[in-house]
């Protein structure tokens, strides 16, 4: 089962979507021998009825992963007029038949095809985007053939399981001109947008101390923690391709769904898996999109690295920023608090999901900042992934585009790579590499298992 090697011709650029077919609504009725002054003789699903737009002026959407994260995604995508799910991808077989299911009760039909392999999925013509939600070392893959088959894509955080992964997809990216939204949904929200305008627009002075806050330990999200023992896989699961990539274990349940986060072969712990959400917020409202740290310094605690669940349960991470900024980014510490502060010379914001706080009474009681002090105007988005939909229209960027998540979540590969070798790193973000540091360096990325390759 070999990747297939990518094209190196030139992007064309984007159709936009209501010209795909080249068909109006009045056309689509006269090439069909239908009489336009009677509508009524055809089924909703064809003309589309109230704010849903007919077939040919929607959004078609491929699932890639419906475990987790894949179906409220989908359930997402499904509650949008202007979109249509068409197909989906898993290589479980109850997922699969689940994904389906829900997707073809919505619209009442049985229009909606499965797939094992991702590449069927991404070659076929009729779909526009693709939401990715598989684990992190599948992500690299995934998105780059989506984006080689020029599908604009939504896709799950963080970026990929390493540095160089997550390169490659910025370059497929940018080579076949996709519209990306990153699944750090936080930038959707009102309290996290309000929270960020305040400190771009410097009502806290200059930011001198950002602290982040995030989850530490283990959770066992599928309830297999004691479930240890080798066993062959469920018929109905295709671990080889499960597996891709990344090293092929023996298969024991406890690191399989849901819970794949906790073994460094497949996820990145606690630590990849909320900083492209606190993280992301904290680059927001420091102005860093396009920047990253200077140094970085970690220490952790892991369990045996032959342990079933082997991420770091504990962590902290001091990172240096041009404008003599410090960040601390942990997990497991009490001394900081879930969530991101960001403290300047004249005051301080907290913000979490749910929560803000701050040293302004009146920052605290206003739902958005006033428009006399928005001189810096961040983008507003009240829904993720209505705002992913509107940019596949416009082709305009995301509030959350590929090269955004690269950049959010560099400080938690460069932490876990300071721990692993037990020093400070100086990291150039220019260059994108670690400073002489030879070992360091080494773990940007990851050997690939036959068949598969990075391209």
């Amino acid at each position: 089962m070999k990747q297939k090697k990518s094209s190196r011709e030139a992007p064309s650029p984007p159709t936009p979507l209501r010209h795909r077919t080249g068909l109006s609504r009045r056309n689509f009725l006269r090439l069909a021998g239908l009489a336009v002054a009677a509508p009524t003789i055809l089924p909703a699903r064809v003309l589309g009825v109230g704010d849903r737009p007919p077939p040919s002026e929607r959004i078609t959407v491929g699932i890639i992963g419906f475990g987790m994260q894949g179906r409220p995604n989908t359930e997402g995508f499904l509650r949008q007029p202007d979109c249509q799910v068409v197909a989906v991808c898993d290589v479980d077989t109850r997922h699969l038949e689940a994904g389906v299911k829900l997707v073809n009760e919505h619209y009442g039909n049985s229009d909606c095809k499965g797939y094992k392999d991702y590449r069927e999925l991404c070659a076929r013509a009729d779909i526009d985007a693709v939401m990715v939600a598989v684990p992190d070392h599948w992500h690299a893959l995934v998105a780059i053939e989506a984006a080689r088959q020029r599908k604009d894509i939504y896709g799950e955080k963080p970026l990929a399981r390493t540095v160089a992964e997550q390169q490659a997809i910025v370059r497929a990216v940018q080579r076949y001109g996709r519209i990306w939204q990153t699944g750090s949904w936080q930038r959707s929200v009102a309290n996290f947008h309000k929270a960020a305008e305040i400190v771009r627009n410097g009502l806290i002075g200059k930011v001198t101390h950002v602290e982040v806050g995030l989850l530490a330990g283990h959770i066992d999200f599928a309830g297999t923690k004691d479930k240890t023992a080798v066993t062959a896989p469920p018929p109905e699961l295709d671990y080889d391709f499960w597996t891709g990539p990344a090293q092929l274990l023996p298969y024991i349940e406890a690191r399989v769904h849901r819970n794949w986060r906790w073994h460094y072969n497949t996820g990145g712990g606690q630590l990849l898996d909320w900083v492209g959400h606190h993280c992301d917020i904290a680059h927001w409202g420091l102005d860093f999109d396009s920047t990253g740290p200077i140094e970085v310094e970690g220490t952790g605690k892991f369990p045996p690295k032959d342990a079933v669940w082997n991420t770091c349960v504990a962590y902290r991470i001091t990172l240096k920023y041009p404008g003599d900024i410090t960040m601390v980014i942990a997990g497991g510490y009490p001394d900081i608090r879930l969530g991101t502060k960001w403290i300047g010379t004249d005051g301080w914001v907290w913000v979490n999901r749910g929560a803000f706080e701050a040293s302004n009474q009146d920052w605290i009681e206003m739902q958005r900042l006033p428009e006399e002090l928005r001189k810096i105007k961040l983008p507003i988005s009240t829904d993720h992934i209505r705002n992913f939909l509107d940019s596949v229209k416009s082709r305009k960027p995301t509030i959350t585009p590929v090269e955004v998540a690269h950049n959010s979540t560099i400080p938690g590969h460069l932490g876990l790579i300071s721990m692993l070798v037990g020093r400070k790193i100086k990291w150039d973000h220019k260059n994108q590499r670690i400073v002489d540091d030879r070992a360091a360096s080494e773990l940007l990325g990851r050997t690939y298992r036959t068949p598969w390759r990075l391209t």
